[in-house]
């Protein structure tokens, strides 16, 4: 029984050490504009996870702002055509976005569930989640099958706000790689410097 339960205790550090390997292994994409972008292979997926990381002048009640007026953020999300609140309950809030996707490739829309949570030091976290059956899909769309993510805002000081902005997709459809591989690198870069902007204004 004894060898057993160390055979189990080793296997879950194992399971353990193996996990926190694979969310440590990031490559710098792009490092531009103070925003630094860092890919990193996920098993089982053709598509990368990316990670943006940079420091807005502003406070994390600001970015909190621009993040919760929902059609208005359209503006600042890369490749965004539309965006609309769905529902809000609690700490939860669900919305659709239709976005661009350039020619041959089908536009695509997304259903995400946000989960948000304000923590003792005053960082926000907001959890993203593709819930793609939410409603019905729509003609002219193919839905984005899996995202998983978030986004981090962490107070440095009063009015300097470090912002982190991870996500995986599983776009759904059809996608050519070179596609693909573009995209996890504009998404963040684009989304993070647009943010920035309006938020420093």
């Amino acid at each position: 029984m004894g060898s057993l339960k160390r055979m189990a205790v080793l296997c879950g550090f194992t399971v353990l050490f193996a996990a926190t390997a694979q969310a440590e292994d990031w490559q710098v994409a792009k490092d531009e504009d103070g925003i630094k972008v860092s890919l990193s292979e996920i098993a089982g997926s053709k598509y990368k996870a990316y990670r943006g990381v940079t420091v807005v002048k502003a406070p994390v009640a600001k970015i909190v702002a621009l993040q919760e007026d929902v059609a208005g953020a359209c503006k600042w999300i890369h490749e965004c055509k539309s965006q609309k609140l769905l529902k809000k309950e609690g700490d939860k809030s669900w919305t659709y976005t239709q976005f661009k996707a350039p020619f041959p490739v089908t536009d695509r829309d997304s259903i995400l569930e946000i989960t948000t949570s304000t923590a003792a030091d005053g960082s926000v976290t907001r959890k993203l989640l593709e819930v793609p059956t939410y409603q019905p899909e729509v003609k002219g769309y193919v839905r984005v099958a899996q995202v998983e993510g978030y986004w981090k805002l962490v107070p440095k000081n009063a009015n300097e706000t470090e912002v982190t902005y991870q996500v995986h997709t599983e776009p759904g459809g059809s996608v050519p790689s070179w596609l693909a591989n573009k995209f996890v690198v504009d998404a963040p870069f684009n989304t993070l410097k647009a943010l920035k902007e309006r938020a420093e204004q």
